[in-house]
């Protein structure tokens, strides 16, 4: 297994085999569409240190304090992806430690053992 470490008490990614299990990232910024965006530069370093990109996402959850920013969320996702190349995605909400923390995303990626 190859493990991408953070300072607390998870890893960023866990590869397994052919799956890459990514942990909570969460971006910085005073907006929502700031922390949307810089989650993406987020997952994005992590998912380039095990040799993979957004592409190889698979499943992602979206993580959000208020429901209110899903259609900012829908509308923004796509940003990150090639057109009709999504991934499989379940958004909910909840409570974060982090008062300024308004989305995480947690997610899987396909890591092509051929």
């Amino acid at each position: 297994m190859q493990r991408i470490t953070t300072p607390f008490s998870y890893s960023a990614a866990v590869v397994a085999g052919d799956t890459a299990y990514l942990g909570l990232h969460r971006g910085f910024g005073m907006s929502f569409t700031e922390q949307l965006h810089d989650t993406f530069v987020g997952l994005a370093s992590t998912l380039d240190a095990i040799g993979l990109t957004t592409a190889d996402l698979v499943k992602v959850t979206v993580w959000l304090k208020d429901i209110a920013d899903l259609p900012e969320m829908e509308h923004l996702f796509g940003d990150h992806f090639d057109d009709g190349e999504y991934p499989a995605r379940m958004t909910a909400t909840t409570e974060f430690v982090d008062a300024d923390c308004l989305l995480m995303i947690e997610g899987i990626a396909y890591r092509s053992t051929e």
